[in-house]
């Protein structure tokens, strides 16, 4: 997996993110984290980051129970840019009528990724009064892609003039109890449809081991690619906080003791230390088809960890502005 070809036209069709995956390479995604703001220089300026170090960038959608700027509209704005987006379509705010319509609208921009989630509940964000709606969970929501994009139609029936091309993703946690029911749930969002998966932070590299054996054991790392998420840690307050207060992520003791014996100006290195010891771990084991970098807005710090983890060069976007360096294009295009 160490030589990454320069053309990824070379590879065969379905979006950039299928053919990297399907051509057997390490595939490299990152969130995008939306801004509180109507001004798409916000996004543009984070995707001129990325878009130099991975294969896809994540739209998230109100992850958190947070409301930013919609996923769709993240999309456009990236599709526009000639950038390779995943679509976040999360069930909390939206029925199945407003979702089959923004997955139509979202195909119809050039977005090929779409990744399904439940969504957080608003008890946990900072609008707690909302009206959740939960028509769909992620499993169902799936299902819907599928048949929209295989059967050409809606739930209801009605026939699609034009099916959307989907390739089409879920979640998984292989961090929270209980850890052997973890890969069956795998299995349900690979039956009704998954292709791909994007996974809850890693940090506790033996217990991923067990699942993805798990998983083995039961064939799903030939059915579906397995990306696994990573990120850096401040510091050991950090890591505490995200033990404590973000479901299913689980950091081990010894990881937060490492933070704590650093010295405080340099435990942003440490934790980027961490997080590249972890990438180049959890790259060794069968079925691992790529990591998913999380770093709540530090796309430069995203950058950097995917450098000194030896993932670079990534294959290049047909149509994608020319690899100049993103500092360059982006004065550029603030002038």
């Amino acid at each position: 997996m160490s030589g990454a070809i320069d053309d990824v036209t070379k590879l065969t069709s379905g979006s950039r993110l299928e053919r990297v995956l399907r051509s057997g390479l390490f595939a490299v995604t990152a969130e995008l984290n939306p801004p509180d703001s109507s001004d798409p220089q916000e996004v543009y300026e984070a995707a001129l980051v990325l878009s130099e170090v991975c294969d896809a960038i994540n739209a998230t959608d109100a992850s958190g129970a947070h409301c930013h700027m919609s996923s769709v509209a993240i999309c456009a704005l990236l599709t526009r840019a000639g950038y390779e987006p995943v679509y976040q379509v999360s069930c909390r705010d939206r029925n199945r009528i407003a979702i089959q319509g923004d997955l139509l609208g979202a195909a119809a921009m050039g977005v090929r990724n779409v990744l399904c989630l439940t969504g957080d509940d608003v008890s946990v964000g900072d609008q707690p009064e909302a009206k959740p709606v939960f028509d769909l969970d992620s499993i169902q929501l799936l299902h819907t892609a599928r048949i929209m994009r295989d059967r050409g139609m809606f739930l209801s029936g009605r026939k699609l003039s034009v099916p959307p091309r989907l390739f089409l993703g879920a979640a998984s946690n292989p961090f929270a109890q209980p850890y052997d029911w973890r890969p069956l749930r795998l299995a349900k969002k690979v039956q009704a449809g998954a292709q791909f998966i994007q996974t809850q932070y890693c940090y506790d590299v033996p217990r991923f081991r067990t699942f993805m054996q798990k998983v083995r054991d039961i064939g799903l790392d030939e059915k579906v690619y397995i990306i696994v998420g990573v990120g850096p840690l401040r510091s050991e307050r950090a890591a505490e906080y995200m033990r404590t207060n973000v479901p299913g992520v689980r950091i081990p003791d010894e990881v937060v003791g490492r933070l704590r014996k650093t010295p405080q100006e340099r435990r942003r290195d440490e934790g980027k230390k961490i997080c590249v010891e972890i990438i180049e771990q959890v790259r060794e084991i069968r079925g691992v088809a790529g990591v998913h970098v999380m770093a709540y807005r530090q796309e430069e710090l995203v950058a950097e960890i995917i450098h000194e983890a030896g993932l670079m060069p990534r294959p290049r976007q047909p149509g994608a502005p020319p690899r100049d360096g993103y500092r360059r294009r982006r004065s550029a295009i603030s002038s």
